[in-house]
């Protein structure tokens, strides 16, 4: 028979914790927190105009797709284009962007898949964002903003994206 051998437990402190206020879930600035959404109103008169670059920049990435072929550099590029609208139409005041630029990313996503995507639903996706700008559509709520999304994601299911 052998003895019980004996050991000590050690206990970590929870250093996580205390990096986010130390467990007290009041700890959240609400004052820094207002100033902060103060400075993006403050700059939401420069939206237009960034959202303006950024599809002119998906813009000129279609173009160099057209340029130089179906290449891992420039579906790559064109992909990079689309995430980040993705990610600023939202911030932009054009929840739409986001939701056609998120199905755009979805097309092409999978690397593997990307250089097979279908150009015109490509082209699709890409000029409904330029008409949303356009005309100023910014949610799903408006008749043409809902039935270009669903149009959009039906496309995309049969790609079998």
């Amino acid at each position: 028979m052998s003895e019980p051998k004996s050991g000590h437990l050690i206990q970590p402190p929870n250093a996580l914790r205390l990096k986010v206020g130390g467990g007290r879930l009041g700890a959240i600035d609400a004052a820094a927190i207002a100033k902060a959404e103060a400075a993006l109103q403050s700059l939401s008169g420069n939206f237009a105009q960034w959202l303006n670059d950024e599809v002119g920049k998906l813009e000129a990435a279609r173009q160099g797709v057209r340029a130089s072929g179906v290449t891992v550099e420039s579906m790559d590029t064109l992909y990079l284009r689309a995430h980040d609208l993705k990610g600023l139409g939202s911030t932009y005041g054009f929840p739409l962007i986001t939701r056609i630029a998120g199905l755009l990313c979805r097309l092409i996503d999978d690397k593997d898949k990307r250089l097979d995507a279908p150009m015109p639903l490509i082209d699709a996706h890409i000029d409904a964002i330029k008409a949303a700008v356009r005309d100023g559509i910014k949610g799903e709520d408006h008749p043409v903003g809902k039935a270009l999304v669903q149009e959009l994601e039906s496309r995309v299911r049969e790609f079998g994206a």
